[in-house]
Parts: structure tokens; C-alpha cells; sequence
């Protein structure tokens, strides 16, 4: 099944970057400025829009967000990205799995809004500890974090589309859902 991006301006190419980053701004103004003469062109594109979310996209696009520690539902390219980014070997930990149930429901409680950490490459321990940090921040800090967490996941995820190595936006990965990290 072949997921991946058009190298230009089309509904397939727009479908990618809504799983990367559900922001239509997103979408739209990186896809306006396609085609990409290379992976990282497409990439500093992608970044420099996600830099300028607004808070009002920033909480549109946690709504796509499942939370850690639950399952994502539904079998598009962003829940496939979701369930592959918080894949880890310690998640059958129950102690670990309550802890984190219970540092969501305080963080939701504190900031109204799901907690929000690029997953991908960090173990659970790690989550947890960075959810109990961050329940102490200030609301803008949070804020700003939260924003740099997205920015994260959203480059990580757009650059899963396309192999690594290949600098050219003429050949993307035939399955976005596999090797996210």
C-alpha cells in the first residue's frame, strides 16, 4: 500500500502533511510551495510554518493527539504514526502505564489539554519523568514547550515519508506508518 507524498501541490501530498501536522495553515502554505527540489528543502519548509503556529492551531492540532499511554483509534496514517511513536519496549509495564494515567489526568487538570512529548526514541521512565517536570511549569513556558514538541513530531513524522539519505522529494518511502521513531 503506498501512502507517500506527491512531489507537488495534490490532494495525496495535502493528506501527508494533515497526518504530519492536522493545521490546515500547515498544509496549506507548505503546500503552496511545492514541488520540493529536495528532502530538506520540503523539511525547512515544513519547519519554518510549524514554527509560527498559533495557539489556537497549536490546540487544533493536539485534538489528533491520542494520550500517552492510550492507543490511538482508527487506521489513518496519523494514528499509525501515533501507535509507532509510543511503541516501547516498557509498555507493559503496569505501574509505569498508572503513573502515567495519573500524570495525564493532572496535566489535563493543570493545563486543559492532553499532555504532549515527542514519544518517538524515549522510553516510558523518561515520559513520565518529563510529565512530572513539566506539571511545574508556568503556563507560557508549558505552552511554548508544548509548541516545541509538535514541531518536533511534526518534522520527525515528514521526514519518515521520504528514505533517509535520499535529498530528493522525487522519491518518498512507499509507507509512511513503518520506521517512525
Amino acid at each position: 500500500m503506498s501512502e507517500s507524498p506527491e512531489p507537488v501541490d495534490s490532494p495525496e501530498f495535502r493528506e501527508a502533511l494533515r497526518s504530519c501536522l492536522g493545521v490546515e495553515r500547515f498544509v496549506d502554505e507548505v503546500a503552496a510551495a511545492a514541488p520540493f527540489g529536495s528532502r530538506a528543502e520540503l523539511l525547512e519548509t515544513a519547519s519554518r510554518v510549524a514554527r509560527t503556529l498559533t495557539p489556537a492551531e497549536v490546540d487544533a492540532a493536539l485534538a489528533h493527539h491520542p494520550r500517552i499511554g492510550e492507543r490511538a483509534s482508527g487506521e489513518g496514517r496519523a494514528q499509525r504514526f501515533s501507535r509507532s511513536e509510543q511503541s516501547a519496549a516498557d509498555a507493559s509495564d503496569s505501574e509505569l502505564a498508572a503513573a502515567i494515567a495519573a500524570g495525564n489526568a493532572a496535566y489535563e487538570e493543570r493545563f486543559d489539554r492532553v499532555f504532549l512529548i515527542r514519544a518517538a526514541g524515549r522510553g516510558r521512565p523518561e515520559i513520565l519523568a518529563e510529565l512530572t517536570r513539566r506539571l511545574e511549569l508556568d503556563d507560557a513556558t508549558e505552552a511554548a514547550t508544548v509548541a516545541s514538541e509538535l514541531h518536533d513530531i511534526t518534522l520527525l513524522r515528514l521526514g519518515s515519508l521520504y528514505p533517509d539519505g535520499d535529498d530528493t522529494a522525487e522519491s518518498p518511502a512507499s509507507d509512511a506508518s513503518e520506521g517512525a521513531a
